[in-house]
């Protein structure tokens, strides 16, 4: 039996971050895969390991640790070969400070054109109240899902919000990428793990135009999808268009 045990959803984007993590370092662990629209994630069970009621949870050693970035720092200091954060104090400042700019602004984007191309349906047979009532049930999901009507999804409004965070994004990674391979130096990093998912998901709901014009940020791309690790993390069933037909009708 594996010492690290992964609580997590194929199509969660943070869950996919530390798969990539695990995939890099070569590390064995049993994975548990949650489904999050039949609400295992609010089961008591699982609320015991991790209080905010989201995916992923990796127990160590019968230790959670909770929220993803939290995880795969965890998991580069306590198995650190191959190493995933420069050696460096300021080149790994540097990446700290791209893992928290990924946590503020495009990690909260993708959850609006998400929700409105594929989760947001499996409320509308809900009753106001029933819908009211998930909301508020949510330990950190509560403020989001109570702004998204449940019938029509979030506002136009609150999606071009999003593609302009995407934007800001992939122009700020441009700037590093258009003479780098990887975000922080010449080798892979937690920062580049970070983002990936997110920009995986956006091509995967047919947003590849904010970044079309990005060759950094495109070649970038196909170097990660070029990796080992990619197969790995992003097994089948870890697309949203695998498993909504008018999202694979985007392709």
């Amino acid at each position: 039996m594996s010492p690290i045990e992964l609580y997590n959803a194929p199509q969660s984007t943070c869950s996919q971050k530390v798969r990539l993590t695990l995939a890099e370092k070569g590390l064995a662990f049993k994975e548990h895969r949650l489904k999050l629209f039949a609400g295992d994630q609010l089961k008591p069970e699982y609320l015991a390991l991790n209080p905010n009621g989201v995916v992923p949870t990796v127990v160590h050693d019968g230790t959670p640790i909770i929220d993803s970035s939290v995880i795969m720092e965890y998991l580069d200091e306590v198995f650190p070969s191959p190493r995933l954060s420069p050696s460096d104090p300021k080149k790994r400042a540097e990446m700290r400070a791209w893992l928290r700019f990924f946590e503020e602004v495009p990690t909260v984007a993708v959850r609006y054109p998400s929700y409105n191309a594929a989760f947001a349906r499996h409320f509308s047979k809900m009753s106001e109240a029933e819908f009211r009532a998930l909301a508020a049930s949510k330990p950190v999901r509560d403020v989001f899902l109570a702004e998204m009507d449940k019938d029509t999804g979030f506002s136009e409004a609150r999606i071009k919000q999003s593609e302009q965070s995407i934007r800001k994004t992939v122009l700020r990674m441009q700037g590093v990428l258009r003479h780098s391979d990887y975000l922080v130096g010449d080798s892979l990093t937690l920062a580049d793990i970070c983002v990936l998912p997110l920009l995986v998901r956006m091509s995967d709901l047919g947003y590849q135009r904010l970044w079309s014009d990005l060759d950094g940020v495109s070649h970038w791309l196909e170097r990660m999808a070029g990796r080992p690790s990619y197969a790995i993390a992003f097994y089948p069933g870890s697309l949203l268009s695998e498993q909504y037909e008018h999202i694979a009708a985007l392709h």
